[in-house]
């Protein structure tokens, strides 16, 4: 563990009035990625947190399990998703997916034995195909629609961007309109394939729009050629990254108000990144050091700096 990680565990006091925080968000980070790296409730990640100072024989303090949950809701991560992208323009593939929220009608079942209504909500993520890093993610409720995440997943990314690419769900003008609003040049090649029924514009023989262009090369060369032509098998990446997701880290969420699951999803996307570091990040550059740098599993990388 670091000494700018031990200094930064506990937070300066400033002077101002009421009381101080004994954690810094970093602390309450830190217990985020173990708990959702090992699966654990909140009262066993406080002991195994507390484990592990004292076999380093850290002088720190550890959260108990109230103050990791009372400090979940709006919680900001100390390190972003997307890491820096230096290695120029790239390629993003939009996708979404649904997790399961322990609520009422679970609670039914088990105690009276009826089926009360499901609630889950919509994981949205945004995927580097070339390496597998998750570069941002949006939790919303199952009320939102897909094309409305398109702006605020794209305004986390502050790299230039090649290409998007998503699925039907996403096809329509506001998709096109989020992603020209947010890098107008050099514009951005958006590859979604159109609805089966979709036609051109009246302007498409002139000023074709990408749209346009898409519906055109489909119905001259049909749709198995579009899909070789644009690219569009990278969208697979982004169900190898909902997969991962619901393997590693689960199908459910565990807080219960949507604040505190959002803080959960985004500590969940940062678990993913650490257990498959992408090609152009450095450990060096990364504030959360691990204890073995070289591991690629979360049970030899605790992120505890």
């Amino acid at each position: 563990m670091t000494p700018e990680a031990l200094a930064a565990w506990h937070p300066l006091h400033t002077g101002g009035r009421g009381r101080p925080r004994d954690y810094s968000d970093m602390a309450i980070e830190t217990g985020h990625l173990l708990r959702l790296a090992f699966g654990r409730p909140w009262r066993h990640t406080e002991g195994l947190l507390r484990s592990i100072t004292d076999l380093l024989g850290l002088g720190v303090g550890v959260p108990d399990h109230t103050t990791f949950s009372r400090r979940s809701p709006g919680l900001v991560l100390a390190t972003a998703l997307a890491q820096a992208q230096t290695s120029g323009p790239v390629h993003v593939v939009i996708d979404a997916t649904g997790l399961k929220v322990y609520g009422a009608g679970e609670w039914l079942v088990e105690k009276h034995g009826e089926r009360g209504t499901r609630t889950w909500r919509k994981l949205q993520l945004t995927v580097d195909p070339s390496t597998g890093e998750v570069l941002a993610s949006e939790l919303t409720t199952n009320d939102e629609g897909d094309a409305s995440q398109v702006g605020p997943l794209l305004g986390q990314l502050s790299g230039l961007i090649a290409s998007v690419t998503a699925d039907g769900a996403y096809d329509g003008e506001p998709t096109y309109r989020a992603v020209a609003e947010h890098q107008p040049d050099p514009p951005v090649a958006v590859i979604i394939p159109p609805r089966s029924t979709a036609v051109p514009r009246l302007a498409a023989g002139t000023i074709p729009s990408q749209r346009d262009q898409h519906i055109q090369m489909i119905q001259a060369k049909g749709r198995l050629c579009w899909q070789k032509t644009v690219g569009y098998g990278r969208r697979s990446q982004a169900e190898t990254a909902m997969f991962r997701y619901k393997a590693l880290i689960g199908s459910s969420l565990r807080a219960r108000t949507l604040p505190a699951q959002k803080t959960e999803a985004k500590a969940g996307c940062s678990v993913l990144n650490r257990m498959n570091p992408p090609r152009h990040a450095s450990v060096a550059t990364d504030p959360l050091k691990t204890l073995r740098p070289g591991a690629l599993w979360p049970s030899h990388e605790l992120a505890l700096s």
